[in-house]
């Protein structure tokens, strides 16, 4: 008889994310990795001046190479409408100047975010689901250069926090199960969102860092051309790896990629 396959930890985690959200009635968005300055930092807020611009933080793409924008796909279907299936988003750049539209591996998935924003009138529940980023940063048991994101955006009207904190705890309800998920708030900072929280688990007797939230800030939805007054949006960020850490009990993030069969074998 052979032997069935194994499927790779955060494909689990990925798979259990769109089954959560799907009852909350969000459609799952997807985007390219090849992103421009635009999407990746102008359009959410991001200061000129902010660290994750730099060099030693992001992974730019050479002048040489700007014909790859070209490349990058060019449709937003409307199946983002439904709740199940995937769609891609543009990378269309309108009135930029050259800075804006310098390519790089996206540092984040939140451009996805403006994407569809920008393609989709609100109201519009989208979560992003899978979306792998880069950081140049020097990795160890907890940071990678390479690692997934899982991001959710709900523009509606009288949007607040209390509708956050209890979408965040459904969440962490439904995916570590209700006795395990002990989460907490507390006040942060990201240019993107105002007011910010992070959110944290306790997780062998520690504090640990899970997601980012916040309301989504009147500057990025005026620059898709959405009224502020008339609508506000809420939006939040796990870093995937790090749920299968704490579901799974893994304590280096390095194992995931690795390719040692050992740790998929398990699943």
């Amino acid at each position: 008889m052979t032997e069935k396959g194994h499927l790779h930890p955060l494909t689990h985690v990925i798979r259990d994310i769109e089954m959560i959200f799907a009852e909350l009635g969000f459609s799952y968005v997807d985007g390219p990795e090849l992103e421009t300055e635009y999407y990746n930092f102008d359009a959410l807020n991001m200061p000129a001046d902010h660290s994750s611009r730099d060099m030693q933080d992001t992974f730019w793409v050479r002048s040489e190479h700007l014909e790859l924008r070209k490349t990058l796909p060019d449709t937003f279907s409307s199946e983002a409408k439904k709740s199940i299936g995937k769609v891609y988003s543009t990378c269309k750049v309108k009135q930029k100047n050259e800075k804006n539209e310098r390519l790089l591996l996206r540092t984040q998935a939140s451009g996805i975010q403006i994407h569809a924003m920008e393609k989709l009138k609100p109201p519009l529940r989208v979560v992003i689901t899978g979306a792998r980023v880069f950081r140049n940063e020097a990795t160890d048991a907890t940071h990678e250069a390479q690692f997934y994101h899982q991001e959710a955006l709900y523009v509606d009207k009288q949007v607040n926090l209390a509708q956050l904190k209890g979408m965040l705890s459904f969440f962490c309800r439904k995916f570590f199960g209700e006795e395990s998920a002990e989460i907490r708030f507390r006040p942060s900072y990201f240019p993107f969102v105002e007011p910010a929280l992070e959110v944290d688990m306790r997780y062998k007797g520690k504090w640990l860092e899970i997601a980012g939230s916040g309301l989504v800030h009147p500057n990025v939805l005026q620059n898709v051309g959405i009224d502020p007054r008339e609508w506000q949006g809420l939006a939040f960020s796990f870093g995937i790896d790090r749920l299968a850490i704490l579901r799974y009990g893994i304590d280096d993030i390095r194992l995931f990629y690795n390719g040692d069969l050992r740790l998929v074998e398990q699943f």
